[in-house]
């Protein structure tokens, strides 16, 4: 049985894989790597470790970061705004050489921009999104009353006929039925929204506060470099403990206006060019092992070929390095 790929540095993935990827400097200097990551973007010559991660968190603390040539890590502005995050900062490109190179990842200019702290109070609005059965409804509220307590407007759309719901100040709520195509129950939910940003939950995923804190932050900053949606890791959490298959990245916190795709295991239907990976936090994903058993044999049925039947061996496999 082979080794299985190392995981990423920075993001977590086990997606390193062989490149021929390289960055250039203003002055003219080249420098190539020989891995690179491609759930995150960042560069290297080996599976980096802490040292790596030190080295790059030190580097995060400055109010303006610039590609050290020697540093044990590569990055262009992309992966540099996703790294970013990491240590709650936002990266703002430094010149108009780099807010081209973000708006045409992965570019080969050395990553170069001004880093401030992500403001845990921006007033820019969100919504929070949640498709449920009628059957959890009072789950679902008393999952999302910490995010409404924040100030989040609560949406929750409810599959299918049921009692009536007592309204609450700051819970809309809705009615549809999902018909086996989950895109289109997002879409639905995605109109609803009364903010121009949405995250979406399901009943089985919960947000630490401290990460839902600096959503809006991470709305404005993904909005000021032409993205449309930001994708935060999934923890997978099998019987509560943490499954191999990680960062799981779910892209859910998007522009009213965007898309999904696909009956079962659907994405934001968006180049991916318009998007911002954010590393601050993750979503925990609640799963029982009957659950994981069951849950892609049912989604193939519901949609043959996009089950994804090779992930239910992941999630039984306990996280590893």
């Amino acid at each position: 049985m082979s080794a299985p790929t190392p995981r990423c540095f920075l993001c977590g993935g086990r997606a390193l894989a062989p490149s021929n990827r390289h960055l250039s400097w203003p002055d003219g200097a080249t420098r190539r790597f020989a891995l690179a990551c491609s759930f995150c973007g960042v560069l290297t010559d080996r599976a980096e470790g802490p040292d790596a991660l030190e080295h790059l968190g030190a580097a995060m603390a400055a109010e303006r970061f610039r590609l050290d040539r020697d540093a044990p890590y590569g990055l262009d502005i992309f992966t540099l705004r996703a790294a970013a995050t990491r240590w709650r900062r936002g990266a703002t490109p430094a010149d108009a050489a780099q807010r081209a190179a973000l708006a045409h990842p992965h570019a080969d200019l050395a990553a170069e921009a001004d880093l401030a702290y992500l403001d845990e109070n921006c007033a820019d609005p969100i919504a929070m999104g949640l498709m449920c059965r009628a059957a959890e409804w009072d789950a679902a509220r008393e999952m999302l009353r910490l995010h409404l307590a924040m100030g989040a407007t609560i949406v929750i759309l409810v599959d299918g006929e049921g009692p009536a719901f007592t309204a609450e100040p700051g819970i809309l709520v809705a009615r549809r039925p999902m018909a086996g195509d989950f895109a289109a129950q997002r879409n639905a939910l995605q109109d609803l929204s009364p903010a121009p940003w949405m995250l979406q939950l399901d009943t089985d995923e919960t947000l630490e506060p401290a990460a839902a804190a600096l959503l809006p932050a991470l709305a404005r900053l993904a909005e000021a470099g032409g993205a449309v949606s930001v994708g935060l890791p999934r923890r997978n959490l099998v019987d509560g403990r943490l499954a191999d298959l990680f960062p799981d990245t779910q892209y859910r916190l998007n522009r009213r206006e965007v898309r999904y795709a696909g009956r079962v295991h659907e994405r934001p239907d968006r180049p991916w060019q318009r998007s911002l990976l954010a590393l601050h936090g993750a979503i925990d994903h609640h799963l029982s092992r009957a659950r994981v058993e069951t849950r892609s044999r049912a989604y193939e049925a519901m949609a043959p070929g996009a089950g994804r039947l090779e992930e239910e061996d992941a999630l039984l496999q306990p996280f590893c390095d």
